[in-house]
């Protein structure tokens, strides 16, 4: 049994078409995840940073020396990111609201994605990371806004960046926003920018394998919510015709007749798309479809939710980005079987990852170092252009318009690209040569790399059972089988 799962895909029958051994990855990994977060209680700790030779330095590292510290950050408040971890470490803050495609899933229900987002920011980031989901409803049970952000000011002076996550619609827009403008540390909602930064990589590339331009196709988005809806709002900043775009919600197309949108002030991100696209009011997306270059679905988890036949009727060299998760609107082989040309999706199980893993750890890194004060629009733009040119100097193809989340560097380029955007827009509090930015985020991705294989090597973290791996392997084929 390979532990590496590098063959999970042979491990199914060979009889199997694209969509039962799609369906039977779906049901291992899942069930994989709820054995190994047993096995290992969960995936993330916390280490110490500091040496510690001899009984003394408790002495420093604790009473009476510590006094200094505290002091010092009181007399000038921007030691703090200096004199302890601040400086390298994010609150991930959900009020598990709209986790994955299983919406409210209660608030200790969300620990598991930001566990895993955590686990992420360490590995491929070299940033440390706290997991916090929180209780957002008000005496009535009505999850509030207002208290996911009363609760975020309150704890910024503990971190130097903040991730929020899973906060469901239109809650995310109010509560991104307001701690935006009012935090001086970058508040980041990873669903809605990151989502939106690697999305625009993935498009840019995909495009340059078409052979199409951005500002002349007919881009149909599917699903209204946070992540689409910036992602749109990215994709138009970077150059993308607003006549040639089309959203569309569970109601149909957005568009400026669209009044339930605009009497509803909460759903004001929504109304700007209106206001800004669909010119002719298109309300039925397989009509909208028709003659479209691409197609980006974030909508509900599939696998039959955009129709192979509406993509058979899209332009030559379709591009379809399905990227529910955790199971995309359309599995690959059933697009590429209907004519696309490019299929994206956010699993790292089949090709072209469209997933904000691959750009929130360089962007918060970046951000971190320059002790950013936020992360502004044009500094996600500038994290995409770098993945997206990282990509291509790999050689782009059909099947290749993403870096795998493997492509450590990848991470410290965006790191210096985020940090040189963020000098540009004024947000930097310590501007950094880009270089220097890039060279140490590479040494601290490769640090906690070094840190995980000697925690491995030692046996502190022991290798998953194989029987555990073949149980749930036998599981899938078991249930697939049927």
């Amino acid at each position: 049994m390979d532990i590496r799962l590098d063959d999970i895909g042979r491990r199914f029958p060979a009889e199997w078409d694209g969509g039962q051994a799609a369906r039977a990855k779906t049901i291992f990994f899942k069930a994989l995840a709820l054995e190994a977060h047993r096995f290992y209680g969960g995936k993330i700790q916390i280490l110490p940073r500091a040496a510690l030779p001899g009984f003394q330095w408790f002495n420093a590292w604790y009473t009476p020396g510590v006094s200094a510290v505290s002091t010092g950050i009181r007399d000038a408040a921007d030691e703090s990111f200096e004199l302890s971890w601040r400086g390298n470490v994010v609150a991930v803050v959900s009020d598990s609201t709209r986790v994955l495609g299983d919406g409210d899933v209660t608030p200790p229900g969300g620990l598991g994605v930001m566990e895993g987002k955590a686990f992420l920011m360490k590995v491929l980031g070299g940033v440390d990371a706290v997991p916090i989901c929180m209780d957002s409803r008000d005496a009535a049970g009505k999850n509030d806004p207002e208290i996911l952000i009363d609760f975020v000011r309150r704890l910024a002076p503990s971190f130097g960046a903040v991730n929020l996550e899973d906060i469901s619609q239109p809650n995310c827009f109010r509560v991104l926003d307001a701690l935006r403008e009012s935090c001086d540390i970058p508040v980041w909602h990873d669903d809605a920018q990151g989502t939106g930064c690697v999305t625009l990589a993935g498009l840019l590339n995909a495009l340059k394998v078409a052979g199409k331009e951005l500002a002349e196709c007919r881009i149909v988005f599917f699903g209204a919510g946070a992540s689409n809806t910036t992602i749109a709002r990215l994709i138009l900043q970077a150059g993308a015709d607003p006549a040639k775009v089309a959203m569309f919600d569970s109601r149909g197309g957005l568009h400026a007749g669209r009044a339930d949108i605009a009497a509803d002030p909460r759903f004001y991100r929504k109304w700007e798309i209106c206001q800004a696209t669909n010119p002719g009011r298109l309300n039925d997306v397989s009509a909208a479809l028709r003659g479209a270059d691409a197609l980006i679905s974030l909508s509900q988890p599939g696998p039959d939710v955009i129709k192979p036949a509406w993509v058979r009727t899209m332009a030559k060299n379709a591009i379809v980005f399905a990227c529910a998760n955790p199971v995309p609107e359309i599995y690959p082989h059933a697009a590429k079987e209907a004519g696309a040309l490019v299929v994206a999706t956010g699993r790292g199980d089949f090709p072209n990852q469209v997933n904000n893993s691959l750009g929130f750890p360089g962007i918060l890194k970046g951000a971190l170092l320059v002790r950013a004060k936020k992360i502004t629009d044009a500094m996600a733009i500038a994290a995409a252009r770098t993945i997206a040119a990282f990509a291509e100097r790999q050689g782009l193809g059909p099947d290749h318009v993403m870096p795998l989340m493997t492509d450590e560097a990848v991470f410290s380029e965006t790191a210096a690209a985020v940090a040189r955007q963020a000098a540009a827009d004024g947000v930097a509090r310590r501007p950094m040569d880009p270089e220097q930015v890039r060279q140490k985020a590479a040494h601290d991705i490769a640090a906690a790399h070094q840190a995980l294989d000697m925690l491995m090597t030692s046996g502190m973290i022991p290798p998953p059972p194989e029987a555990m791996i073949q149980r749930c392997l036998d599981a899938a084929i078991a249930a697939v089988g049927k």
